[in-house]
């Protein structure tokens, strides 16, 4: 689970809200504007979504062939 997370966050790791990647998933979820994504929003978001968070990370990781 944590490679994508890795993967995603490439170059962003210690600030993931500013990933254009990270902010593109989120805009298309959940209809935030990707460039208005501040830092509050990105952990509101993860922690309010974790859920679903969990299971597309769980799902992704079965999809790249580990288990």
């Amino acid at each position: 689970m944590l490679r994508f997370l890795w993967r995603a966050s490439k170059g962003y790791r210690l600030c993931p809200w500013r990933s254009p990647y990270l902010r593109w998933r989120i805009e298309t979820y959940s209809g935030l504007h990707a460039e208005q994504i501040s830092a509050g929003d990105f952990w509101r978001f993860v922690w309010s979504e974790r859920r679903e968070l969990v299971r597309f990370l769980r799902w992704a990781d079965r999809r790249a062939g580990r288990k």
